[in-house]
């Protein structure tokens, strides 16, 4: 046994105490590791969608840059790049899933309109305007997945450190606990053991054993040691 435990009456009471607090913790750990991991599959679920869609809107994206500057030429391309106003913002804040903080991305101006692209209407290009376009969904989705993945990781650490809890309380404290209660209970017949009592039948008849009337003969004050009986007269 592991504790350091007196084995007395009022310990055997917070022994108890304790179990049933463990026990009730235990529950509850289980509970929010089986939520987490719930919560864990689903997003996982929708992660590997968001991944494929990363994937094909990047082959998209790369495929219309590369048209782009086939047809107009890197230079046209890369002043349509300077020529945009907008600047894509993301802001990262913070939720709660079961207890478990992860983060929330979010972005403005991902995505750049015509207007903000600085081209002209005679001096745009159907391509570079495609290739702008994918590129802004691209950013998008980057976004997205940027999350979930953060949110998978976040979710995974909280999943082990409670899944390796469960198991200390599991195999290691609650039968810690129980082998000091059983100890407790085992040393406790001691305390109802108690010593036979002397029955008043067993009194009586040892009152009136003779024995005991040459006791109290021997011991009356008139008895001198070693000459028997007092003279007469």
């Amino acid at each position: 046994m592991a504790l350091d435990i007196k084995p007395t009456r009022s310990e055997l009471i917070k022994l108890k105490g304790r179990i049933k607090q463990t026990r009730n913790g235990y529950k509850l750990l289980k509970m929010k590791r089986d939520g987490l991991f719930h919560e864990f599959r689903q997003l996982l679920a929708a992660m590997i969608e968001a991944k494929r869609d990363l994937t094909a809107t990047y082959r998209l994206a790369k495929q219309r840059i590369d048209l782009a500057n086939a047809i107009e030429g890197g230079l046209a391309v890369r002043a349509a790049a300077i020529a945009n106003t907008g600047h894509p913002e993301v802001e990262v804040e913070r939720r709660n899933i079961m207890g478990v903080v992860v983060p929330s991305v979010s972005g403005t101006n991902l995505k750049s309109t015509f207007k903000e692209r600085g081209v002209g209407y005679i001096g745009s290009s159907p391509y570079i305007d495609e290739a702008g376009e994918s590129f802004g969904n691209l950013i998008e989705k980057i976004v997205k997945a940027s999350e979930m993945e953060a949110t998978l990781k976040r979710l995974l650490q909280e999943i082990e450190a409670t899944k390796r809890r469960v198991n200390a309380l599991e195999f290691k404290v609650i039968p810690e606990l129980e082998e000091a209660r059983v100890f407790i209970q085992l040393d406790s017949k001691k305390w109802n053991v108690k010593r036979p009592s002397v029955s008043s039948d067993s009194r009586t008849s040892d009152a009136n054993h003779p024995a005991r009337h040459v006791r109290m003969f021997e011991n009356h004050e008139g008895f001198i040691d070693g000459g028997g009986l007092p003279p007469l007269g």
